[in-house]
């Protein structure tokens, strides 16, 4: 088999890696930060999906469309932490607590998506098109503008949470959050403004995705899974852990795709991940209790 078509497989993995970063990475996020499992995490997801198919449809051009997406999910995902985890989280069995409203919460976007734009698969168009010829290696333009946007936005994001005072508070949050408080640092400020950031990532990921996958009120489960798999990968709560292990796992999905068939495709990724667990069992960035 020519080697150009398994080059083109490993980028097309680093493609959906990167995607999977961006979910995971925010998965990540919430949980260094607050020790939270949100189980919306998917529906933010499909929130991007679905404003990327409203914004796109209305002429809006992609290259304002996205940061507005990831604006919207912002707002969304802080008024969610505000509204409902900033409350669990003052209370005794915080934790399950958190499960279950982030759990009810899931469905209930979930039924508020289908009643809005119903139970029909929604398309939307490429961003851009056309092919990327290097040599006998072919690349959708899409898939490549997909990457780019991903390494941005999780660039930025290292920026923001090394170099930044937002970024220190929020380690020291993650550390202890009753020492930071006492430090003068606004604990639930930072928390709200992590669970946005959180969102925004996961609306990134699917508006960029919303022109390969169709979009859908149920779209947001599967990629939940891939989520919670990047972190378990990673290292619970370890951001660099989630895109580390977010390519990782494209990579071999894709890989593992061109082998065999698209059926093996979730069978691939679980496998990797209990190898990593059964070798590491605090994940690839993650530390040994």
């Amino acid at each position: 088999m020519p080697i150009a078509l398994y080059i083109e497989q490993i980028v097309n993995g680093l493609v959906a890696g990167s995607m999977y970063a961006l979910v995971g990475g925010g998965i990540a996020l919430i949980y260094g930060t607050m020790r939270v499992l949100n189980m919306a995490h998917g529906e933010f997801y499909m929130m991007g999906g679905y404003a990327a198919f409203y914004l796109v449809g209305r002429s809006v051009p992609p290259v304002l469309a996205i940061p507005l997406v990831a604006g919207l999910l912002f707002l969304v995902g802080a008024a969610v932490q505000r509204l409902t985890v900033h409350y669990l989280l003052r209370q005794d069995g915080w934790l399950f607590a958190c499960i279950a409203a982030t759990l009810g919460l899931s469905i209930a976007f979930q039924n508020l998506a289908l009643i809005v734009f119903g139970e029909d698969y929604k398309t939307v168009p490429y961003y851009v098109e056309g092919i990327l010829r290097l040599g006998d290696i072919r690349l959708p333009l899409q898939r490549v503008l997909m990457l780019l946007v991903a390494v941005g936005t999780l660039l930025a994001m290292g920026f923001l949470l090394k170099k930044t005072r937002f970024g220190w508070a929020l380690r020291a949050t993650s550390q202890d959050s009753d020492a930071a408080s006492v430090c003068g640092i606004p604990v639930s400020r930072v928390h709200m403004i992590t669970f946005g950031l959180s969102a925004a990532l996961g609306g990134v990921a699917g508006a960029m995705l919303a022109p390969i996958y169709s979009v859908s009120p149920w779209m947001g489960l599967p990629v939940l899974f891939k989520g919670f798999v990047v972190v378990v990968l990673g290292g619970l709560g370890s951001f660099p852990g989630a895109i580390v292990g977010g390519l990782l796992l494209g990579i071999v999905e894709a890989l593992g795709v061109q082998i065999t068939s698209a059926e093996w495709r979730d069978v691939f990724g679980f496998a990797l991940m209990i190898v990593v667990v059964w070798a590491r069992p605090w994940g690839l960035f993650g530390k040994a209790p």
